[in-house]
C-alpha cells in the first residue's frame, strides 16, 4: 500500500504465522521502521516493521492469532 499524506497506513502480514509479541498499543506514536508485531512462521521469527510514521489507531491482532497472509495488524494514522 502507498503511504499517502493523511490517509490511514494498514500494516499487514506477508506471510501465514503465528503473533508471538506486539510492539505497539493504540495511541502509540511510532517512526518509519518501528516494529510492530513479531510473527513466528515455520521456527523463524519475523519482525513487522512499519513503512509510515504516525500514531497507531487500533491493533487488530492479539497475541497467540494466526494471521493470513494480506491480515491488517494495525492501523496508523
Amino acid at each position: 500500500m502507498d503511504t499517502v499524506a493523511g490517509m490511514p497506513h494498514h500494516v499487514v502480514s506477508d506471510l501465514v504465522a503465528n503473533v508471538l509479541s506486539i510492539a505497539v498499543h493504540a495511541g502509540d506514536t511510532v517512526e518509519v521502521g518501528a516494529e510492530i508485531a513479531l510473527l513466528e512462521s515455520m521456527k523463524m521469527e519475523i519482525p513487522v516493521l512499519t513503512e509510515q510514521a504516525g500514531t497507531v489507531s487500533e491493533v487488530k491482532v492479539e497475541v497467540g492469532d494466526v494471521v493470513q497472509e494480506g491480515d491488517i495488524l494495525a492501523i496508523i494514522e
